[in-house]
């Protein structure tokens, strides 16, 4: 399915047709032999890149939590492209919210049209905006969002517009503590990584994670691939 960027709730308007709400959906069209045959050969392919819409759904969210006042922060694959780490974002968007401002947030963002409700998973709310699933979380990989998180997060540009995002150290740290044995996509956030080590407290994450196995595997791939320094050689 196509994702097409919302024109109510969430600005912008399509090229041609009527205009999608929030909810991103789009009126069926009868596909032509050639379209079906094209689709065919294409079974099995990546996804579409739906970076643009990502990014535009970012954008809108921003800048009703900024206008509604409420702390948060970007996190995720989208603050990760806001570093500058080269990601392909194709899945959703992630804020870090304050636990207690859950259902103001949930209020800023219903008045906007922007459909929100809350999954069984009780760390997160979710939303949907232009096609593009946002989450909305206040447990950060265990770890409840705090002022102190929200505080230290950089102001930097996404597509333009300016926003809080999870410093680097931050957000390597929510995404190696969301490893298990369940989850443990290592080439996911080796990139990451790459861009960022400049600007990682690396002795910081290895205190804070010295006892998880999947995080301590991490990181001794990056120094067997010279991402890192190695202890020893810290020492």
């Amino acid at each position: 399915m196509e994702d097409m960027v919302a024109a109510r709730g969430c600005g912008g308007a399509t090229s041609s047709g009527p205009a999608a709400g929030c909810e991103g959906e789009t009126q069926p069209t009868t596909p032509s032999p050639t379209g079906t045959r094209q689709r065919d050969l294409n079974r099995g392919a990546l996804p579409p890149d739906r970076t643009q819409a990502i990014l535009e759904a970012t954008k809108q969210l921003a800048a009703l939590l900024k206008a509604g006042g409420h702390p948060f922060a970007l996190a995720g694959s989208v603050a990760a492209y806001a570093h500058g780490a080269a990601v392909s974002l194709q899945h959703d968007a992630d804020f870090c919210v304050l636990r207690e401002d859950a259902d103001a947030v949930a209020v800023t963002l219903r008045e906007a049209g922007i459909d929100v409700h809350a999954p069984a998973e009780d760390w997160l709310v979710k939303a949907r905006c232009g096609g593009v699933e946002i989450d909305l979380i206040f447990d950060l990989s265990h770890l409840p969002v705090d002022r102190e998180l929200l505080d230290r997060a950089e102001t930097l540009p996404v597509d333009s517009v300016r926003m809080p995002v999870l410093t680097p150290t931050d957000l390597l740290g929510s995404l190696v503590a969301a490893f298990s044995e369940h989850h443990c996509d290592f080439a996911a956030v080796l990139p990451i990584a790459r861009t960022l080590r400049e600007r990682v407290d690396w002795d910081r994450l290895r205190l804070e994670h010295r006892d998880a196995p999947m995080p301590a595997a991490f990181f001794f791939l990056l120094e067997r691939l010279d991402v890192i320094e190695s202890q020893e050689a810290c020492r």
